[in-house]
């Protein structure tokens, strides 16, 4: 499953946004990776997801595949659009 969006948090993904997208996405079976133009990282490691240098704006596709993939992406995008700042 994927779906894109807006990065929406002012300061970007920054370690501390970074930290909590990565324990949320580690609570998950499923391969959960995020994609941002042409670089597409594993969401389990924060040094991945800070290689991308997103910042507010950023378009970006989660991708989840796995047994709970559905409730991995619902909580990812969760995680993106409302609990960052």
């Amino acid at each position: 499953m994927e779906k894109t969006i807006k990065l929406a948090n002012e300061s970007g993904l920054h370690a501390r946004p970074a930290g909590m997208l990565v324990s949320e996405a580690k609570k998950y079976e499923s391969d959960i990776q995020i994609k941002h133009e042409e670089k597409t990282v594993n969401a389990k490691s924060i040094m991945n997801l800070l290689s991308l240098g997103l910042d507010q704006g950023s378009e970006i596709t989660i991708i989840t595949k796995g047994s709970d993939e559905k409730e991995a992406l619902d909580a990812i995008v969760n995680i993106l659009e409302n609990k960052l700042d």
